[in-house]
């Protein structure tokens, strides 16, 4: 805990969260700093920054950093940019939880070195940052994920909420339904939306978390990332893989949950949430 942590929180909150393809990337073609003037939040989720703290040539006055990069340089990787300093921050999951969902390494690495989950704790809320593993195109980490990742992070989860309500945000890796893909006949069973993935948000839904954008807008046409590919985001050709969910205690508190598709960078584009505390 820190003395310098102010007394007061502000009322009303705007949290980003947004999959940057490396942070320096980013940052090197000039688009990271715009984005923070553009939606000036108070808290900033990131994910897969592909760097070290130390490598990062990004200062702000107004934030506090807390980095959770992989062992791997140049790999996956989480940041939260944060004005209002945590109670508490965690890195990673608890090797209680790693230990009880055998979370171990596969033959891609160790996903607990991975820097893949921050928890921050604040007055109100836990916020936690996420970069789930992706399956892979041959489906040969879905076991991993399916058997092990998921479960862990939804006990995880659960675990915070019954001390207080829980965020969490960031790249899940998965299309939960049809209307969170532009094509999701021909892509049935593919990395991204198999039924093992899918059903890993059908249980964070029974759970009791909420995925806010849901409580805003309905039906398809609204994607968080595109494949370079064929010009996919000109055509919005996307996927929604990236999200928040919250406790349902928390929803009547929220007043905006939006996918700021415009903004560029990376292959993702950054998503927001509004609360009033």
């Amino acid at each position: 805990m820190h003395d310098e942590r102010p007394l007061c929180y502000p009322d009303r909150m705007k949290i980003v969260s947004w999959n940057v393809n490396g942070l320096r990337s980013v940052h090197n073609k000039g688009l990271f700093v715009p984005f923070i003037e553009a939606l000036r939040p108070d808290i900033v989720a990131l994910q897969e920054t592909k760097a070290q703290q130390h490598e990062s040539a990004i200062q702000f006055d107004d934030y506090k950093e807390y980095w959770n990069s992989a062992l791997k340089k140049g790999y996956s990787g989480t940041a939260i940019f944060s004005k209002i300093e945590p109670v508490s921050v965690e890195l990673n999951l608890s090797a209680a939880i790693t230990q009880k969902y055998a979370l171990h390494a596969d033959a891609f690495g160790n996903p607990n070195t991975e820097g893949r989950v921050i928890t921050t704790e604040y007055d109100h809320f836990y916020l936690v940052n996420v970069y789930t593993p992706n399956s892979k195109g041959d489906l040969a980490r879905l076991k991993l994920r399916y058997e092990h990742w998921d479960p862990a992070f939804l006990f995880h989860v659960k675990q915070l909420e019954k001390t207080k309500p829980v965020i969490f945000c960031g790249d899940l890796n998965v299309a939960h339904t049809e209307d969170d893909l532009a094509r999701p006949t021909e892509n049935e069973g593919k990395h991204g939306f198999t039924q093992e993935e899918r059903e890993g948000l059908d249980r964070v839904i029974e759970a009791g978390f909420v995925d806010t954008f849901r409580l805003f807008t309905k039906g398809n046409g609204h994607y968080t990332w595109w494949t370079h590919w064929a010009n996919a985001r000109a055509k919005n050709i996307g996927w929604r893989i990236d999200y928040f969910f919250v406790s349902a205690s928390l929803v009547p508190k929220i007043t905006s949950a939006k996918i700021h598709a415009a903004i560029m960078g990376s292959d993702h584009c950054p998503i927001s949430l509004e609360l009033d505390l």
